[in-house]
This record gives structure tokens, sequence and C-alpha cells, in this order.
């Protein structure tokens, strides 16, 4: 539809989309460039392993880091108290509705192997028996 005005100019009742385009374009760019930064929970230098099963879902399951220096995190909180561990854990999933017992462990190459016993225990005790440990994938070498 268009309005004669003066005779010669005509305005077009058509909105302008291509700003827009533009902006969502951007938008997208930068989410695509921020999003592999986002990075949740601890910083751990995973061992490699050569045969690795297929991983669960991590957003799933609930993950405890442990790193070198013998700090223990449940997802994102600090945990003080070892013998405090296996209840935090029941309380997140009775919070979060969760039925299976599923825990992932993320442990530093160079932690101090009593250590991850010791969680591991903590977390037997809590009744929690499927346990998940992460690697990353070993690089292949040509031999």
């Amino acid at each position: 539809m268009s309005v004669d005005i003066g005779g010669s100019k005509t305005a077009k009742s058509e909105p302008n989309v291509v700003p827009l385009c533009d902006i969502l374009l951007v938008l997208l760019i930068i989410f695509m460039i921020v999003t592999p930064m986002i990075q949740k929970g601890a910083n751990v230098t995973l061992p490699e392993a050569k045969n690795l099963a297929s991983q669960p879902d991590p957003s799933q399951m609930f993950t405890v880091y442990i790193k070198k220096s013998g700090e223990i995190k449940l997802d994102d909180a600090d945990v003080k108290d070892l013998s405090k561990l296996g209840q935090l854990i029941l309380d997140k999933m009775e919070e979060m509705q969760r039925t299976e017992k599923k825990v992932l462990l993320k442990v530093d190459k160079e932690t101090v192997y009593g250590r991850v016993v010791d969680v591991l225990n903590a977390i037997k005790e809590a009744q929690i028996e499927i346990i998940g440990l992460v690697t990353e994938q070993q690089a292949s070498t040509l031999d």
C-alpha cells in the first residue's frame, strides 16, 4: 500500500527488516564465539585413555571434581567436609527429584591416589553405586 504525498513521492507501509537481520546475525556470531568459552565446573587436567566407552550426558548427572591441591567440588559448590559429600549429593538428588543415583568423577591427573579413594568411599557410603570416571581421548600416534 502506498500513499501519494505531493504527487511524486510515495511512502511504503512495509517495515524494513534488513537492519534487524544484520543485528540478529551479529548476535548469532557473538553467541557462537562466546558459548564454547563458557566452562561450567572446576578446571581439572584429565588423564588420557585409549579405549573410551561412550560417556553419559554430564547435564543429567552430578559431577564431583577433585583438584590436584585436594580441593573437592560438587558441581559449582565447594565441599569443605568430605564426610558430608554423600549427604550433599543425596540432598541435591532429592531437590532435583532424580531417582537414579549416578555421579561423574573428574580428577586432576596429578591428584594423590589416596584422595581419590577417600572421595570414592564417601560416595559409596551414600549408597551411590554408579560412578563414572571422566577421561580425555588419547591422541592417536603413528608408530
